[in-house]
């Protein structure tokens, strides 16, 4: 194991020590060496599913299997198959063409690992959010340092042991801990140091990097919007942002927080909104698809969300029985509708984070795109219709960190496109190549050539400098 106890700074310390050493004995491992430690990431979610299953079971409280194994290991096992597969083209030295007055020198650029990576998880996909970023910082040929989260002891203890059982410390290593090892860890002087989490959290983390002028990806989260435009088929639509929401209980960075719907359609909005809960979660408090809230704080703070919604005159509409939430269903919040809703109320300045959904209505294109203006940049946005001027209106006129059309989440799922924030929402991307890139040094590599003319240009200055001169201007003015 490599849990964290006594003296916990010169433990990290130690620790990163060691993986710095290492690294600097093998500091560019080769596509073999690399494709290795994939292959045994990769084993670790598909051989050990039975495990991984119980342990975040053990900490939601309820958590559905069947999201566990898409959401969490199937997207940690088809990340890894796609680096191992692509991974000898990414490391290819990439030509650079050369610019006719640098001729007949040549160029390229050469991706080479930055070192030791540390990377923070959340609670939320502990298995997916932790492992992910490990497969593109071991592609990319450095030394791994985890910290998972907390919140979910169980699964942080399993990815500790079956990780130590598959890597050597100075690989790959997992520190358990609290959150004082985690304000620790994230002081430590990394070569690139990856955070996924809250904004408020992603602050400090920033804060403690810059003093090492570490460099830092942000993956943090924000309101992102579903937007449904006057031409969007409901039937359709409607189910896939459900969907979408209510996927491990709305606990999700990139879930839709809230519902633009053009006021002339909210009713019929809510209907579908309301058939389509009846028909994916009958039964909430007893519904093995439907996950719990990871705990008593979060669920505290999500009823509080209502509660204070309620007081400022929206309307509640539960999209369940009543009673899930009690001791009989531990922590079932049941979905639910929060219409007429107004700027000062909580629940449309903070991350939801759970199954509640706000609904705000607009009346033209232009209006819904002001409102989403007018809050800080999303994580992720979401747009349903068939107009596809308002639909590219929509993608030109507002700025998100991905987008999916006509459904939820799947942007995420393809390992050929960057994931990542903007602004409140996070900085820097992942997933595939654009993740090897990250954890990466694109380093320049200018090969000058033995009949280079660059002698005319040496001093002592004189006519011939000033003729070259004036030539260079002539061809590229």
């Amino acid at each position: 194991m490599n849990a964290v106890t006594d003296n916990p700074p010169a433990s990290l310390e130690r620790l990163l020590l060691v993986q710095r050493s290492a690294f600097e004995a093998e500091r560019y491992p080769s596509v073999a060496t690399r494709r290795d430690r994939l292959e045994r990431l990769r084993r670790i979610v598909t051989q050990d599913e039975s495990r991984f299953v119980a342990a975040i079971e053990r900490d939601f409280g309820h958590r559905s299997a069947h999201e566990t194994r898409l959401a969490e290991l199937y997207i940690v096992g088809a990340e890894a198959r796609h680096a191992i597969r692509r991974l000898s083209r990414w490391m290819k030295p990439r030509r650079v063409a050369t610019p006719w007055h640098l001729l007949p020198a040549s160029a390229r650029i050469m991706h080479q690992p930055v070192g030791v990576v540390g990377i923070i998880s959340p609670w939320n996909y502990p298995v997916q959010l932790a492992l992910a970023p490990a497969v593109a910082a071991i592609a990319a040929g450095n030394r791994v340092m985890l910290k998972p989260s907390e919140l979910t002891p169980a699964t942080s203890s399993l990815l500790a042991e079956l990780v130590s059982a598959s890597f050597r410390e100075d690989e790959f290593a997992v520190v358990e801990g609290d959150a004082d090892i985690g304000q620790a860890f994230s002081a430590l002087a990394f070569d690139h140091l990856f955070f996924t989490g809250s904004t408020a959290v992603g602050r400090k983390v920033a804060q403690a990097a810059a003093a090492n002028l570490t460099p830092v990806t942000l993956e943090l989260g924000g309101k992102s919007p579903a937007v449904f435009d006057a031409t969007a088929d409901f039937a359709s639509s409607v189910p896939r942002l459900m969907v979408g929401k209510l996927l491990n209980a709305g606990q999700t960075c990139i879930a839709p927080d809230y519902a633009l719907v053009p006021a002339a359609r909210l009713d019929e909005f809510i209907a579908a909104a309301t058939a389509t809960v009846h028909d994916l979660y009958p039964q909430v408090s007893t519904n093995p698809d439907y996950t719990s809230i990871v705990n008593a704080r979060h669920f505290a703070r999500l009823t509080g969300l209502l509660d204070d919604a309620r007081s400022k005159g929206a309307r509640i509409m539960p999209l369940g029985e009543a009673g899930a939430g009690t001791d009989a269903a531990p922590r079932r919040l049941v979905p639910t509708l929060v219409v007429d809703v107004t700027d000062d109320m909580a629940i449309m300045r903070e991350e939801i984070f759970g199954p509640l959904l706000p609904i705000e209505t607009y009346s033209t294109p232009d209006d819904a795109i002001a409102r989403i203006n007018a809050r800080p940049h999303p994580l992720a946005l979401y747009w349903f219709g068939a107009d596809r001027g308002h639909r590219e209106r929509m993608l030109r006129q507002t700025l998100a960190g991905g987008v999916t059309v006509n459904d939820t989440l799947w942007h995420f799922a393809h390992e050929g496109l960057p994931f990542g924030g903007v602004g409140a929402s996070g900085s820097g991307q992942y997933h595939g190549e654009h993740g090897f890139v990250t954890f990466s040094k694109a380093k320049p590599v200018y090969a000058q050539s033995r009949f280079a003319p660059t002698r005319l240009l040496y001093p002592p200055y004189g006519r011939v400098f000033e003729r070259v001169l004036a030539l260079l201007k002539r061809r590229n003015g």
